[in-house]
């Protein structure tokens, strides 16, 4: 049975997108990467300096891997849109993942200033991804904007409090006709999990894989997770079982006890 996932024409062979932020160090990026053979990574500009004479994060990417850019710091449409710009001639490529965030304390992104952005950038030949507060109506304004997906947050980002917005991701996930990637607040690889199982095309995850004791490990286990919660969501519909039922069914027959 095949399964892809496809954005702005291109296949996306795995479903579990990294962040390169919070790392110990750069070399550890590129292990996590090709651990588990990523297809999408995310990079802050600011983490960029290609007249640097240190060590630069796109060093440590591997080729095969294709870089969305994040307009990471941007506090409005017009701030996102310049940082936008600055990444691609970077040489960081034309995808971008919109954050526009002026609130410092919980982080939480301005879906309407996030608009903004999308239109102008859509215009501009930018494959738009925008991580919003999670919103049906904002998440079909950006369709028809012209977004590529939608990122809509989990929990608050680097919570590591997992799907806390659940109910109303399962809503876009029904209604909007793009890929649906939760992006934020996921803690552990059962919330991976989760997200896949409801319907979600992607997750991204950074905090829980790059804080890890062993980062490595933790993203082994997340890339596992992922791949069952998309087993399961494919399959759910032809499982023979019913999911809730008022009694309990034997999974051997009560029949041969040793008095009959």
């Amino acid at each position: 049975m095949q399964d892809k996932l496809i954005i702005a024409g291109k296949t996306i062979e795995n479903r579990l997108f990294v962040g390169t932020g919070k790392f110990s160090n750069k070399a550890v990026v590129k292990d996590v990467l090709e651990a588990i053979k990523a297809s999408v990574v995310t990079v802050a500009l600011r983490r960029v300096d290609l007249d640097s004479k240190d060590e630069n994060i796109l060093d440590f990417i591997p080729k095969e891997c294709l870089i969305m850019a994040n307009t990471s710091g941007a506090r409005n449409a017009e701030e996102a849109v310049r940082i936008a710009r600055l990444a691609k001639a970077c040489g960081c490529g034309n995808w971008i993942k919109i954050e526009v965030i002026p609130d410092s304390k919980y982080l939480l992104p301005d879906n309407l200033e996030t608009l903004k952005a999308t239109e102008i950038l859509v215009k501009e030949g930018f494959v738009v991804l925008p991580y919003m507060m999670p919103d049906l109506v904002m998440a079909r304004k950006l369709v028809l904007a012209g977004a590529a997906a939608v990122m809509p947050l989990g929990s608050p980002i680097g919570s590591n409090r997992g799907l806390r917005t659940e109910e109303i991701v399962r809503i876009m996930i029904k209604e909007i006709k793009v890929p649906v990637i939760v992006d934020a607040g996921l803690g552990f690889p059962s919330d991976a999990a989760r997200c896949m199982e409801m319907g979600c095309s992607a997750v991204l995850v950074n905090t829980a894989i790059a804080s890890a004791i062993d980062p490595v490990i933790i993203a082994r286990a997340f890339n596992d997770a992922v791949i069952a919660g998309r087993s399961a969501f494919l399959y759910a519909e032809k499982r023979s079982f019913s999911v809730s039922s008022d009694g309990a069914r034997a999974s051997s027959p009560l029949t041969g006890f040793l008095d009959n």
